[in-house]
């Protein structure tokens, strides 16, 4: 018996619309990260960019569990003196609230050429309205996939 390796050839990459309104954060992000990868396929190989386009619209309305909509996130500019933080509800509420979908899905994927070639197939945009309906897209339901994904935030 040998292992299937696919070949370039061999991938076929489809459209996933997935609309995140009411969605838990890192539930979609997990589902997301998943897509990308390829690990749905059953011709899934490691080595390759097996995963779909994901079209992520509604970024802007995803649910926080918890007291999470509080939990700052740090970076250093370089100066003496230069901590910065921001928290996720005020990323949420600013002008790129898609910018905490975007980074939950990196977390989410294996750090290094691959992953970063993968991240050009997510496109995350705030409202309902994507430049993307030439692609006819596929629109894949993460609500009804679990109730715990649209659990409300307590």
């Amino acid at each position: 018996m040998k292992t299937y390796t696919a070949k370039p050839a061999d991938i076929e990459k489809k459209w996933i619309l997935v609309d995140a309104e009411g969605v838990i954060l890192g539930r979609l992000a997990s589902i997301i990260a998943m897509r990308l990868r390829g690990k749905h396929k059953p011709t899934f190989t490691p080595s390759m960019d097996m995963g779909d386009n994901v079209i992520v619209i509604n970024a802007d309305k995803v649910q926080l569990t918890g007291r999470k909509r509080e939990k700052p996130h740090y970076w250093h500019t370089g100066h003496p003196g230069g901590i910065k933080s921001i928290t996720q509800g005020q990323i949420l509420d600013g002008a790129h609230p898609e910018r905490v979908v975007t980074k939950a899905v990196k977390r989410m994927l294996p750090s290094g050429p691959l992953s970063r070639q993968v991240m050009t197939n997510l496109r995350v945009y705030a409202g309902s309205e994507h430049p993307h309906e030439a692609q006819q897209p596929e629109v894949l339901d993460v609500k009804s996939m679990n109730k715990k994904n649209t659990r409300e935030a307590y």
